[in-house]
């Protein structure tokens, strides 16, 4: 029988994936808001970025489940002059991680545009900063 490995490669992505949804779904919130202060009809557009939230939520939930099936929890996070730092916990290990801004921005941006239904081939396959992979 083998070992468990303490934190995993896919526990940080997950837990990389958990900040940016907090973040797009906050992004989301705020321009409802925007928009309904500011257009004279914002029903269709909120209508649609509630969609998209929804969209978002249900990946949460999933990313919520893994986080429970491997006992993980992200327990601190703070945002830092380079981007954000996540500190976390998985199987009794700690942890944490910084994500830049630039990255941040570059994915928010591309899971922003896939949860509004809009095609994100173009990203796919490249470095946040827009190289190949």
């Amino acid at each position: 029988m083998g070992y468990a490995e303490a934190i995993t490669s896919e526990d940080r992505q997950c837990v990389k994936r958990y900040i940016l949804l907090l973040l797009v779904i906050a992004a989301y919130e705020r321009d409802c808001r925007y928009i309904d202060a500011n257009l004279k009809t914002p029903g269709p557009y909120i209508d649609t970025i509630k969609l998209a939230i929804n969209r978002a939520w249900d990946d949460m939930k999933e990313i919520k489940k893994y986080f429970r099936s491997k006992g993980l929890k992200v327990y601190e996070q703070t945002n830092t002059q380079v981007g954000i730092r996540a500190k976390f916990m998985c199987r009794g290990y700690r942890s944490e991680m910084e994500l830049r801004w630039e990255f941040i921005t570059a994915e928010a941006s591309v899971l922003m545009r896939k949860y509004l239904g809009l095609d994100i081939s173009r990203y796919e396959g490249h470095t946040p900063d827009g190289n190949k992979k």
